[in-house]
């Protein structure tokens, strides 16, 4: 049975690859992820093509320029039919603002349930080390919370952080507030290039009300399989 917190990362490049992947998954996975690399090489279409199948979207394009140009692509993009969306919080507390502003308004003069607008903190491949050589002053964690908070601020519906990150997260925002976390490994999975990471489990523990997992699944023998022992694991924890 499909748990609608685990979101499967759609990391290909054709529909074909999506075809394939999805009808192995079947009913075990109601939720995907679209990011960069396969929008930008088949488009819309894919979005089209999930939402035939009943199954929700997470656009993850990770915008980020000056407030006006995200919100027009934003508007934009929401006509595609994605459950979700995201930018960069990066971007500062006026354009995350203009963008839940925008989207919420487009979505009320098309009649439509607007998409949850969610913020990117610091990416998960991001070790400390590397984020102190980037001449940051503030530790990881510290700008994570930042974020969250001005993203909470802005009127957006929850952020993309680490696992590691979600229990201040949900201790510095409060319960209403989506925690998006990449980075989750079930146990005795590969690492590869993440570095902040933890177990379905761990991630939901400490705060997480998605968890986002690709490679553990897409690369696995048994997709199916692999992606139903995740969602035994999410299981353990309400």
């Amino acid at each position: 049975m499909a748990d609608d917190r685990l979101i499967v990362a759609l990391d290909v490049h054709t529909m074909m690859d999506v075809k394939i992947l999805v009808d192995k998954l079947g009913d075990s996975v109601s939720y995907y992820k679209v990011g960069m690399e396969l929008f930008y090489s088949i488009g819309e279409r894919v979005v089209v093509y999930l939402k035939q199948q009943n199954k929700k979207v997470f656009l993850d394009l990770k915008l980020c320029d000056i407030p006006n140009t995200v919100a027009g692509g934003l508007t934009s993009l929401m006509n595609l039919g994605a459950d979700m969306m995201n930018i960069h919080a990066f971007g500062g507390l006026a354009m995350m603002k203009k963008a839940a502003e925008s989207v919420r308004k487009a979505a009320e003069k098309a009649n439509k349930k607007p998409p949850k607008l969610i913020a990117v903190t610091v990416l998960t491949s991001i070790s400390e080390e590397e984020w102190k050589e980037m001449g940051h002053n503030t530790s990881v964690e510290e700008q994570v919370i930042i974020f969250a908070k001005l993203a909470k601020k802005a009127g957006l519906d929850g952020v993309v952080a680490s696992p590691k990150e979600a229990a201040a997260i949900r201790s510095a925002v409060g319960e209403d507030f989506l925690i998006v976390t990449p980075g989750v490994r079930p146990k005795g999975a590969s690492v590869d290039d993440q570095n902040r990471i933890a177990t379905p489990a761990g991630a939901l523990k400490n705060g997480a009300t998605h968890l986002v997992v690709g490679r553990p699944v897409r690369a696995a023998e048994d997709p199916k399989l692999a992606a139903e022992e995740i969602i035994k694991e999410m299981s353990e924890v309400k």
